[in-house]
């Protein structure tokens, strides 16, 4: 909603300033006599308002980013200043934009010439604030101590502050809300907040709960019980993040944006989006890949005790499963269907959605010894 209406502002500026700079060159060219044509004179009025009114609509979204994007980047920048620097760093360059204000007026009445006198005014400006800014900084150890001391305290609580906050943003996406592993991995101290809950993904949770089929529903429902005991239960930083991209229209790429803009990472089990996020350098923490690495480690050789539950893929293979989900393809395990054997790893296959184990009947082995 606020895009539009800096939009349409931006048009009406555009539109005022088409006016503006037609009747100036009108009047100053005198392209067009206002009293004998005045048909004419507002054709070019309307023409040059439409035109110039035209061209701020279509640019208005790149302005709009940009703005956005500097304005972000600008606060991003600010934070890592210490308080005491932007307090010295302010008060030098109002100091130094005084004195450029007294010395422009003098050049101004010594040098007649306009341009010249502008051109200098200019430099004298920026010089001076520059030169405000730095000597503020650099000269804060000769400050009285009772001022130096105030500024030390205040930056004492900033990097207490900073110390209790540490880490950086971690925006949750929809499908690790609902998976629910992420409040069991928080509760344990592993992840350091702020979490992060952006404003379209609680409203994507709330439509799958909302939805018509039970299995969608009961997914949704459950997501947003995770949250509340996320928020409400765990000794973690939550905050909601408001902001939408009305320019984006997919959720996770809205996502991937907001990790950028916040300089954040994301947290999700996607493994579609995990592939996007780092194609797009955006750092991203995979719940599945944790879990994997946290599996119990089996090499080739060892011994293990499973019960075989179904047939494989290819033919004479069984298939069990460990605890943690972990699938185990057994060759010529097909007639132990029901059957708790004993195997031998022959190899592990680990990929990025998960862990395979391959392994034969002990007894089979045995019996080939």
């Amino acid at each position: 909603m606020i895009n539009k209406i800096i939009r349409g502002i931006l048009t009406i500026l555009g539109g005022v300033t088409g006016l503006a700079l037609y009747v100036y060159v009108a009047n100053a060219m005198a392209l067009v006599n206002i009293a004998n044509d005045l048909k004419s004179y507002i054709i070019g009025i309307i023409i040059a308002s439409l035109t110039s009114g035209s061209m701020l609509f279509i640019l208005s979204p790149w302005l709009i980013n940009q703005g956005r994007n500097t304005a972000n980047w600008i606060e991003r920048e600010l934070a890592k200043v210490p308080t005491v620097d932007v307090v010295s760093g302010s008060i030098g360059l109002i100091i130094g934009l005084i004195i450029s204000y007294l010395i422009t007026n003098l050049i101004t009445s010594i040098i007649p010439i306009p341009l010249l006198s502008s051109i200098l005014s200019t430099l004298i400006y920026i010089f001076m604030g520059y030169l405000g800014i730095k000597i503020a900084t650099k000269k804060m150890g000769e400050l009285p101590n009772n001022i130096q001391a105030v500024f030390k305290k205040n930056l004492l609580k900033e990097r207490n502050a900073k110390k209790e906050n540490q880490g950086c943003p971690k925006v949750l996406d929809t499908s690790v809300i609902i998976d629910g592993r992420i409040a069991d991995i928080c509760k344990t101290g592993f992840v350091e907040g702020p979490l992060i809950i952006p404003g379209f993904v609680l409203e994507e949770l709330r439509h799958i709960a909302d939805s018509s089929d039970a299995l969608k529903r009961n997914r949704g429902r459950r997501g947003l019980d995770i949250l509340n005991m996320i928020q409400k239960e765990l000794d973690i930083e939550v905050k909601m993040y408001e902001k939408d991209f009305p320019d984006i229209a997919e959720v996770d790429s809205k996502l991937l944006k907001l990790a950028q803009v916040l300089d954040g990472k994301v947290i999700t089990n996607d493994y579609n989006l995990n592939k996007v996020a780092e194609f797009q350098g955006v750092p991203v923490l995979n719940i599945n890949e944790l879990a994997n690495a946290v599996k119990p480690v089996v090499l080739p050789g060892e011994e293990m005790l499973v019960q075989v539950v179904k047939d494989g893929k290819e033919s004479g293979q069984g298939l069990a499963y460990l605890d943690d989900g972990t699938m185990i393809v057994v060759e010529s395990g097909k007639k132990y269907i029901g059957q708790t054997i004993d195997v031998l790893v022959t190899s592990v296959l680990q990929t990025a959605a998960g862990r395979m184990i391959f392994a034969k009947p002990k007894a089979l082995v045995d019996k080939s010894a």
